[in-house]
């Protein structure tokens, strides 16, 4: 079963903390509901499946804002516009819309795409860690996380900024990087939640 054995650990902490409230859920009802796709409005609640829509409407826009193909009194009815394209939701106001996230405010433009690139990078490594360690899944399901700390301590941490991210991924997992994992992360987990 796809990475369902966490939860198994998961639901023991869980009724140590919450009680007998959780008495009614098992692993699965646990693995099922962190793993609802439901679009949107706000990036920082979105589903694992949608969050990087969420990021490429956001630099699109700023792409256009920058190249003058977008005036900034267009950027409101623009975005409810490609948010429902992209997410198939009307957007009900700005708060929701465009002003959700205080970047544009303070000036923060251009590094949205590196939340995209750090999921990209987290799918790659996390195969490849599954390949290093292959009893992984079942020590995580008995809440053993030593063997993965020891692998992200030596293999990631230990060299803090000596190399760029492209660099180490090509050198942990022996491939650029790619969105295919990814892909293979969200379709193994969620096709059979979902029956598709």
């Amino acid at each position: 079963m796809y990475k369902r054995q966490f939860w198994k650990w998961a639901i023991k902490q869980a009724r140590e903390v919450f009680g007998p409230i959780m008495n009614e859920f098992n692993a699965e009802t646990l693995y099922q509901a962190a793993n609802i796709v439901n679009p949107s409005f706000i990036r920082v609640e979105a589903d694992e499946a949608t969050y990087n829509l969420h990021v490429m409407l956001r630099f699109q826009m700023e792409r256009a804002i920058f190249s003058g193909a977008l005036a900034v009194n267009d950027i409101p009815g623009a975005w409810n516009e490609n948010f429902e394209k992209l997410l198939g939701l009307k957007v009900p106001d700005d708060r929701r819309g465009c002003l959700q996230d205080v970047h544009w405010s303070f000036g923060l433009f251009g590094y949205f795409p590196t939340y995209t690139l750090g999921n990209l990078y987290a799918a790659q490594l996390w195969e490849t860690i599954n390949e290093k360690i292959p009893t992984l899944q079942d020590q995580m399901g008995r809440g053993e996380f030593g063997e993965l700390k020891t692998w992200l301590n030596t293999n990631i941490h230990a060299h803090g900024r000596r190399y760029r991210s492209d660099e180490l991924c090509q050198m942990l997992t022996g491939k650029p990087l790619s969105a295919d994992p990814l892909m293979r992360h969200l379709e193994g987990r969620l096709r059979p939640i979902y029956g598709i």
